[in-house]
Order: structure tokens, then sequence, then C-alpha cells
């Protein structure tokens, strides 16, 4: 079961160029890191994904089910770049509400919304005003969120931005842990996000895939002598004609 986009082209306003033009894309098992410039159309891709907005032309599905149905939107979940702390809730009162507005019972939703928490290794921080949270812990809020009501899919729009090393390397653990339950697509213009513990990687480039495969399949692309710390870099600049300005 997975996320396929087909032939899809989109862009903004009818007279506009497209941003993404017949691309065909199909999302692998575990956690896929999506690697591209600022403007290289990830964003774009993830809203299209997310069943948020629509292809002008092509097909969005999930296990052959149209991302125009409400089964497709159940199983599918976006999380944008900005979570916003809802004034007055604790955390688990947050994550309980996503699950309400998805269409859960409030005793479900309650429930559920404890086990999100502990997934996302804030159990601790169940009873915590959100508005008293770290960045960090805001994000793996929203994570919890998005896992409240069994989603299958997890689309992240450039989570990690803003956040320290340390805050960057536990939001990762997290991914890691249940990426062999739900399917994780992670964008980022940052190869310091990809991880050892990525399992594939995907380089879109001015609208165009220019790679997907797994992770040690894409680091081979960087040059013969590369030091180990530089080979993300490395292989994101040889497939990328951005990549050198990283």
């Amino acid at each position: 079961m997975t996320v396929r986009l087909s032939s899809c082209t989109y862009s903004y306003r009818p007279w506009s160029p497209p941003v993404l033009t017949n691309l065909d894309y199909s999302l692998e098992p575990g956690l896929t890191i999506l690697l591209g410039p600022n403007g290289a159309g990830k964003s774009t891709l993830l809203r299209l994904a997310a069943a948020v907005t629509q292809p002008r032309t092509g097909t969005v599905t999930y296990n052959g089910i149209s991302s125009h149905s409400k089964a497709y939107r159940a199983a599918v979940v976006w999380m944008p770049q900005q979570i916003t702390a809802m004034t007055g809730l604790t955390a688990r009162e947050q994550v309980a509400y996503t699950g309400w507005l998805k269409g859960m019972n409030k005793r479900d939703a309650w429930d559920s919304a404890a086990q999100a928490l502990s997934r996302v290794d804030l159990a601790a921080q169940a009873d915590t005003k959100t508005k008293r949270l770290s960045g960090g812990q805001l994000r793996r809020v929203g994570v919890a969120s998005a896992l409240v009501h069994n989603a299958r899919v997890l689309l992240l729009d450039e989570p990690t931005a803003g956040m320290d090393p340390r805050q960057r390397r536990v939001f990762r653990d997290v991914l890691a842990s249940f990426a062999d339950e739900v399917q994780v697509l992670l964008s980022t213009h940052d190869v310091a996000d990809l991880a050892e513990e990525c399992d594939q990687v995907t380089v879109l480039d001015a609208g165009r895939i220019t790679f997907t495969g797994f992770t040690q399949d894409f680091l081979a692309h960087a040059p013969a002598g590369t030091a180990p710390r530089r080979q993300a870099e490395a292989a994101y600049s040889a497939l990328s004609n951005t990549g050198a300005h990283l």
C-alpha cells in the first residue's frame, strides 16, 4: 500500500508555468527524505499527496483509493511547517481535539491521544500547556496529532526548520521508531536531515525528480574520495543543479 502520483501536473494559476509537470512518484515503505532547494516543488508535491490541493491533470491515490475521497484523507496526513499551540490546551487535549475533528468520539480521542504522545516520547508532557512546550516538542505534538487516528502515511513539510542539532536528533529518532508501521515522507533542503536511519531518498530539482531510491544508492553518487561526513552533500550536489549552493 502506498501513495502514488501518476502523471501529475500542477500550477498555482491557469496562466502560470507548471510547478510540476507529468510527475510520476510512488512513496516507498519506511522513512523517506525528500531533498530539494527552496522552490523545487517539495511543498507542492506534499500538498498533492495530502489531498490539500488537486492536480490539474493526473491522479493521486493510496492503495487505489482516490485523493478525492474521505477514506484517502483518513489514511494520509500532512503536517505543515508551523504547528500552532492552542491557547489553554495541554498537549493531550490538543491531540485529542485533533482526533475529535477527524471523527473520533471524545473518549476514543482522549485515550488515543495518550498513546500517540507516548509514541513521540512526550508522555511526561501530556498535561503541559502547549504554549509552554519548546519548538521541537510542539513539532512532536503535531506528529502525535497525525497519529492519533491511526493514519498510515505521514507527510512532513520542513519539520526540522529552526531546530537545534539536539532537537533534530530527537525528532529523527522519534520518526525512525515508528517508520516500520507508518510510511513517512519528510521534505527538507538541508542534507543534515539525512541520517543513517533514513530508508529512502528522493531528490526534487525544479519540479523534476532526479533521484529516488535507497539511501546507500543515493550516497554512492558522491565522487570517489569524498570524506564520509561530506557524502550526503556531495551526492546531492551531483544530482541537483542547485545542490552546490547548500
